[in-house]
């Protein structure tokens, strides 16, 4: 269990508590009245509930700081006291020294549990602790009781376990908590539609043009320039058949077909960034007085 300084948890915590300074309170001992000492800090465990004062106690014991668990105390800002429930000089004495610089683990609160558990002459509270965004100042209802020691170890060991140190209660504060409800902005991520990417094969003509070439015979017949010479028999050759003999050829197309890469389709999402106004009817309470013509005085 993680535990923080007041205000290193809240800065704004005076914010919360109207402008009240809970630090720098007297403390005093319950119904003997006498000074102990001074709240010199809260601690706050990881939700903000108020778990310890820190109390110096420079007129019992010099230059020596404690904790006091908040179930223990009782805070009146009427007369900017803090009272320590219970607590004896024996106590304090026996209370092991706070030193910020430490890092408190389990087994130093342990300590301190362990004296403020053997004393049975302080009455416990009835009500589990309230959280730190609670605008009313700390208090506690004490009933005449004395604090058995719980049954837990430091690995199911919760401050619920101990409300007679760490429970809290109002009843003994002249204070009324006024209520408002804020709007509360948050965002549901929620899906609109898919895209789907595909294809499909589309068809058509294409027609190309390439040249060919024919081969074709011409005879032609013509009249030599010595003709009606007259020949010898000899070289007149008189015969029959096959003269001469000459190949045609002719070109043909030859078509066929490539498959290249035309484009190239790359899919990917962005995100634009809007602002989207809302509105909704919030209420808050207000103080009525009735003072009935008496003089009052608001702080």
């Amino acid at each position: 269990m993680v535990l923080y300084k007041l205000e290193d948890f809240e800065p704004n915590y005076r914010d919360t508590f109207e402008g009240r300074e809970i630090k720098g309170l007297g403390v005093y001992t319950e119904g003997t009245d006498e000074k102990i000492g001074s709240v010199s800090d809260v601690l706050v465990d990881e939700e903000g509930h108020f778990r310890y004062l820190v109390v110096d106690l420079g007129f019992w014991i010099f230059g020596k700081k404690v904790l006091l668990p908040i179930g223990r105390t009782r805070i009146d800002y009427n007369v900017d006291r803090a009272y320590a429930v219970g607590m004896t000089r024996e106590q304090a004495e026996a209370l092991p020294e706070f030193d910020e610089r430490q890092t408190l683990d389990y087994d130093y609160e342990e300590r301190v549990r362990g004296v403020y558990r053997g004393s049975g002459d302080y009455t416990r509270p009835v009500e589990a602790s309230t959280p730190l965004e609670a605008s009313a100042p700390l208090g506690t209802n004490y009933q005449s009781a004395t604090t058995p020691t719980p049954t837990y170890n430091r690995d199911n060991y919760t401050y619920e376990h101990e409300p007679s140190l760490y429970g809290l209660n109002e009843g003994d504060h002249q204070t009324l908590k006024l209520y408002e409800e804020r709007l509360v902005a948050n965002k549901r991520r929620q899906k609109t539609g898919e895209v789907a990417i595909g294809k499909h094969v589309e068809t058509e003509t294409a027609r190309v043009a390439v040249p060919v070439e024919r081969e074709r015979v011409v005879i032609e017949r013509v009249t030599p320039t010595d003709a009606g010479t007259a020949v010898s028999s000899r070289e007149a050759n008189f015969r029959e058949g096959e003269v001469a003999r000459m190949e045609i050829h002719e070109e043909t197309p030859e078509i066929r077909k490539e498959a290249f890469v035309r484009e190239e389709v790359r899919v990917r999402k962005v995100v634009d960034q809007d602002t989207v106004e809302t509105q909704e009817t919030v209420r808050r309470e207000e103080l009525d007085v009735d003072a009935s013509g008496l003089p009052i005085e608001e702080r």
